[in-house]
């Protein structure tokens, strides 16, 4: 029997103003017990936390810390044994509150035979997108997340870190007020983190929470500006991140190169004013990440060709707040075309060539374009129905015939036997 009863919010999430709280636990506890009601683990032991709008809050912890059971019951999976939990001042397994988050698991389920676009496709359909909205959202989030020329290929040919980027894809196609990443870095190359990391920044930028677990510390420490650590289902430690990775005891003097002279007079002043202590004298140096995106943002300045996956595009419009362009149509762009072939445009005058140019006959350019065959334009909607209909006729007629064609032969051979 359970030790308490779990009160997990309201019936109908609200919305929550800036500044106020998302996610809301008091006293969170849960229990695994085993087949006989007896305790079996204390995944979660009374925690404490909140998660206010615009926030990025790190959830910390080993392995076994409480991490994973903490995020299952903000998004309902599970229900907490006791304490009090609120995500939107809702319950958490109330249905609207579902529709405002995005959440990335550890380990990407997908359906493996699903192409990327069909996968974003289907999950916003789950939301309720209308199909003109999912075709522009899929548009926008399959360039952003550098799957553009792999849109149809099925996820699961994908690589670990291209299931990764076809999972964000998917955590942000409802555009969430909640977003909760679980190791979204994971597999990722460094061009794919600092993008994933750009996109927390923006979706902080535009009042939306983020919950970000990770194991990559450095990753939190980027994009965090709260952490709770974890250890043995407890809170050990917690609070903004500046003021937790200060140490108070020491001061960094940052200033232009100094020559040798200066320098020591600096020390020497230093050793006179404080009396006591080490003084340690360094230059800065680069995070390495930066410097590798330096490396890399000069290979293709420089046109270097590669077979590995390329940077995402442009984040999506509609993250950032923007409209929602369609992309243009393909009818249109072939009438474009065709205009261009039947009424060619002048070329601007130019400088003449030199004179061991060779000269261009203009004549003969303009009788192969006029040569080139018209494009044959697909038939409509109405011709395909036609098609088909005549299709399943001519199928029907030919079942008919071979079945008639049966009945003759068992009707002879019973004749002959009598």
């Amino acid at each position: 029997m359970p030790e308490t009863t779990a009160t997990v919010g309201t019936a109908t999430a609200a919305p929550v103003a800036p500044g106020q709280p998302v996610v809301e636990a008091v006293g969170l506890c849960k229990i695994f017990r085993d087949f006989w009601g007896r305790p079996k683990a204390r995944a979660v032991n009374g925690i404490d936390f909140t998660v206010r709008q615009g926030q990025v809050f790190g959830l910390l912890g080993p392995n076994g810390s409480g991490k994973s059971t903490t995020v299952k019951m903000i998004l309902g999976l599970l229900y907490p044994t006791r304490g009090k939990l609120e995500v939107f001042g809702s319950a958490p397994t109330d249905v609207q509150t579902k529709h405002r988050i995005g959440y990335l698991p550890e380990e990407t389920y997908l359906y493996r035979y699903l192409t990327a676009r069909e996968t974003l496709d289907f999950f916003g359909a789950l939301f309720g997108l209308s199909p003109t909205e999912r075709k522009n959202r899929i548009e926008q989030l399959l360039e952003m997340v550098g799957l553009a020329n792999s849109f149809n290929r099925p996820v699961g040919e994908f690589s670990k870190g291209m299931a990764r980027r076809i999972g964000l894809a998917q955590a942000l196609v409802n555009d969430p007020d909640l977003v909760i990443l679980d190791e979204p870095t994971s597999g990722l190359d460094p061009i794919g983190c600092r993008e994933v990391k750009d996109v927390i920044r923006l979706l902080a930028q535009r009042g939306k929470t983020v919950i970000l677990c990770s194991h990559l510390l450095a990753d939190v420490q980027d994009v965090c500006d709260e952490v709770v650590v974890l250890y043995g289902g407890k809170v050990r430690t917690s609070g903004n991140l500046s003021d937790i990775l200060t140490v108070s005891e020491q001061t960094r003097i940052t200033s232009p190169r100094l020559d040798p002279a200066t320098l020591d007079a600096v020390q020497a002043l230093i050793r006179e004013r404080v009396g006591k202590g080490d003084i340690s004298v360094d230059h800065p140096t680069m995070d390495l990440e930066d410097f590798f995106l330096e490396v890399v943002r000069q290979a293709r300045e420089a046109s270097v060709e590669t077979a590995g996956v390329q940077s995402g595009g442009r984040i999506a419009p509609y993250l950032q707040g923007g409209e929602e362009t369609a992309p243009a149509d393909a009818n249109q762009l072939l009438a474009a075309l065709n205009a261009s072939r039947a009424e060619p445009v002048a070329p601007a005058p130019s400088p003449e060539p030199p004179a061991e140019a060779p000269a261009v006959d203009v004549s003969r350019l303009q009788k192969l374009s006029s040569d080139e065959p018209a494009p044959v334009a697909p038939p409509s909607a109405e011709q395909r129905q036609e098609q088909e209909a005549k299709r399943l006729q001519e199928a029907e007629t030919a079942q008919r015939s071979e079945a008639n064609e049966r009945l003759k032969d068992l009707l002879g051979d019973k004749g002959k036997g009598n």
